[in-house]
């Protein structure tokens, strides 16, 4: 199935047809206008991109070493590519320029590869966006519990006992996601997607900087190819779970896929061009 780039489609969606005339302030799909700017769309992207699942890929390469590591994430980076682009050139259907936009990742798919499909991908992509969610829920207990640990020991001294479980941070997590996902309206804060990529450049050149400055203060890590030595850093029963936990920490970075669809769709101008054989 195809369609030539430029060919109106008969039964490509009308405004007027709809009824709705020369309103403004209504796009050609009968919905709100769009308000999502070139600024707006690249905030939401780079909060995708930069999460906070970079806090964790210097330890995943460090488990994976120098070979093994790069590879795993140069092979994440391809796949969400293609996926990527897949979704921007099926975001109208079944005519790229007329066509009806596709507003969730399951009506693109549904649109082009049917009902039977459509059915597959969505219970594939909401089982990695749970998945996804988990993944910053257990992020961010971690991170609060981290920082509750640097008070304690600034407080108290390095030898004080300042463990304490992350199951509190995770229920005061949720909670807020809980609250906040109630918002009517919750993605037209625009700027609130600014602030988030603000910040995910932040932790992440912060990151950078404090591996610089241990590196320029004449600490050194040991590095391998090969990661974690088995038999000198850890057993193999480890090196093995800590593979696995390394190679889903790489692919919990890389979620921007998931969310491209609904960042397209709050953009004013879009150009698409979906071609599937």
């Amino acid at each position: 199935m195809g369609m030539e780039k430029g060919k109106a489609d008969p039964a490509a969606f009308s405004i007027a047809e709809a009824g709705f005339g020369d309103r403004t302030d209504i796009d050609d799909d009968g919905r709100e206008r769009r308000t999502g700017t070139l600024v707006t769309a690249s905030a939401h992207i780079i909060t995708a991109v930069i999460g906070s699942g970079v806090l964790s890929l210097a330890w995943a390469i460090a488990q994976l070493g120098w070979v093994i590591g790069p590879a795993v994430l140069v092979a994440f980076s391809v796949i969400t590519w293609f996926c990527s682009s897949l979704l921007a050139d099926c975001y109208r259907s079944p005519d790229p320029v007329h066509g009806k936009r596709n507003y969730t990742y399951g009506q693109a798919v549904r649109a082009n590869l049917g009902v039977s499909k459509y059915r597959l991908c969505s219970l594939a992509q909401y089982v990695n966006l749970v998945g996804v969610t988990i993944g910053y829920t257990i992020t961010t207990a971690i991170s609060m519990g981290a920082i509750g640990r640097s008070n304690c020991f600034h407080r108290n001294g390095h030898n004080a006992a300042c463990e304490a479980s992350n199951t509190t941070d995770m229920i005061i997590f949720a909670a807020i996601q809980i609250l906040l996902s109630q918002l009517p309206n919750f993605h037209k804060i625009w700027w609130l997607s600014i602030v988030a990529a603000v910040m995910s450049l932040a932790y992440s050149s912060i990151g950078l900087g404090l591996s610089i400055a241990k590196i320029a203060g004449g600490v050194h890590s040991k590095t391998t190819l090969t990661g974690v030595t088995v038999g000198v850093d850890v057993s193999a029963s480890e090196k093995i779970w800590r593979t696995f936990q390394s190679l889903g920490d790489i692919a919990f970075a890389y979620s921007y896929s998931n969310v491209l669809i609904e960042i397209q769709v709050i953009n004013t101008r879009h150009t698409g061009y979906c071609h599937i054989t």
